[in-house]
């Protein structure tokens, strides 16, 4: 692809290398490749399930080491809450269903209805007697709370005696009981640069009152997804899309951008969790023993890594303790090597070992499908000719082959984004986490700018591709532990709600 030197000097302060936009370019031409998922992961087949009587064992366990590991809790939080209030918007425009029927019949159960009362008060009206356009004027303009075009983080979620809670602050809370560390507690929200700052006033409004309730310490930081992570967008005949000004357009690729975030991250331990999927303190204690359960099953797995890995150092290694690692990779890893793999030399299969060892380890929580949408669990072949678990979304299966389709129907299970990733090798050194991306596992999506019609290209997700050479386990977890809010009418379901 030729570029003008003007298109030049605008990359270049994208900070994307010239090269990666060519790359970028070919996808569009040539598409991504479907993953080729062999069967659902269920449990018994790749999902663990952990006995109620075990859980003690497991939260115990955990408890025992959090002192000795740096933790750290990251939470995707950049989104805004347009899509949330997208039937409330429709009905600014007069277009009323059941839906926002229900959002009035119900709206002093909102946390933010004093909020918003208090708000059209100032510009004398009164909330009870107001129309509804007039009350959703307030609700999703800047006339009023200006909700519709705040992030999810910063809006009024949940109900207490002392007040609303956000959920920035519900993972404060959240936070203390899992990622605390002798008393500290680190946080890392990823924002959108344009609302960090309203962030960093939540949290130096509420942070000491935090600390002293819950007496821990709290490490907060943010980050934005980079820009040299954003992709160009092209027009639908793969030439370059040019803004009115001829300049190129650059797109923000969707969540696996954050990989380099969390790649900066600093920790032993990070439990990764979307930013909208929190509970009043009522309902958290499943949650916090689940994470707690996840991070013990990595502690294990990487107890048991780090004892094999030493078992193969060297030049003289036994079939026994090959065999040791065969069976940890296909039982525990759930990894299972390339076809005509016996038939390899015992260098070769060493090899394969120790590269297959060492790599970033994540535990992923699985709740039952209850036809939420979401990456399901399902065994995948890998570019080596390995099968492993892989976290899918429906756009990477071929939908339109049978036997594709079939498999896809057969999943029981859905990732809530609820993951403990170990960043680090068993010497304490830290992994290059983009370097275990499989970059064949990007998205093509049709978009739209100044009413023409464009594509965009998103980059392997955080879960899913960006991840897919890390050795993974699943996990199930309870339903209750996924609650996100999609839409305002989210806020009204018990969970919720206060008892």
């Amino acid at each position: 692809m030729t570029f003008t030197e003007q298109d030049q000097d605008q990359i270049l302060v994208q900070g994307i290398p010239l090269d990666r936009i060519d790359q970028q370019i070919n996808h569009f031409v040539q598409g991504f490749p479907f993953l080729n998922v062999i069967k659902a992961a269920t449990i018994g087949d790749g999902i663990v399930r952990i006995d109620e009587d075990q859980l003690s064992t497991y939260t115990q366990r955990f408890d025992s080491a959090a002192h000795e590991r740096d933790l750290v809790k990251f939470v995707p939080a950049s989104g805004a809450a347009t899509r949330m209030f997208k039937t409330l918007f429709s009905a600014l425009d007069g277009k009323m269903d059941k839906s926002v029927d229900e959002v009035f019949d119900r709206l002093t159960d909102f946390a933010f209805y004093d909020d918003l009362k208090k708000v059209m008060a100032a510009k004398d009206q009164n909330i009870e007697k107001a129309d509804r356009q007039t009350v959703l004027r307030f609700l999703l303009t800047e006339e009023g709370l200006d909700y519709g075009s705040l992030p999810k983080g910063l809006l009024k979620f949940h109900r207490y005696i002392d007040g609303p809670r956000t959920p920035v602050e519900e993972h404060l809370v959240e936070g203390a009981a899992y990622a605390n560390s002798d008393g500290l507690v680190k946080i890392h929200f990823t924002v959108s640069p344009e609302h960090r700052s309203r962030f960093e006033q939540l949290i130096n409004e509420q942070k000491a009152d935090y600390e002293a309730w819950l007496g821990v310490t709290f490490d907060i930081s943010f980050s934005e997804q980079k820009k040299a992570t954003d992709t160009i967008s092209v027009n639908m005949d793969n030439s370059p899309f040019r803004n009115a000004d001829n300049s190129l357009l650059f797109r923000p690729a969707g969540h696996g951008a954050l990989i380099e975030n969390l790649n900066d991250i600093d920790a032993d331990i990070v439990f990764i969790k979307n930013i909208d999927n929190v509970v009043p303190d009522e309902i958290k204690e499943p949650t916090v023993t689940y994470k707690k359960v996840l991070a013990a099953v990595l502690l294990d797995s990487q107890q048991q890594i780090a004892r094999l890995q030493g078992l193969l150092e060297g030049s003289d290694v036994s079939d026994g303790y090959l065999a040791e690692a065969d069976e940890l990779l296909r039982r525990t890893l759930f990894t299972l090597p390339p076809d005509g793999f016996d038939s390899l030399s015992k260098e070769e299969k060493l090899d394969y070992f120790r590269r297959k060892l060492d790599r970033p380890v994540r535990v992923c929580g699985m709740v039952k499908n209850v036809g939420e949408p979401g990456g399901g669990p399902f065994w995948a072949k890998n570019q080596d000719g390995s099968t492993s678990l892989q976290v899918v979304e429906s756009a990477q299966i071929d939908l339109e082959n049978p036997a594709q389709k079939a498999i896809f129907d057969e999943a029981t299970h859905f990732n809530p984004v609820d993951l403990v990733c170990g960043l680090k090798d068993h010497t304490g050194k830290k992994y290059d986490l983009p370097a275990y991306r499989d970059p064949q596992t990007g998205f093509i999506t049709a978009k739209s700018k100044d009413g023409k019609e464009l594509k965009a290209q998103e980059l392997p997700g955080l879960w899913n591709g960006a991840m897919a050479d890390w050795n993974t386990i699943f996990v199930e977890v309870p339903l209750i532990t996924f609650n996100p809010v999609k839409t305002v009418n989210d806020l009204l379901r018990k969970e919720h709600q206060p008892l």
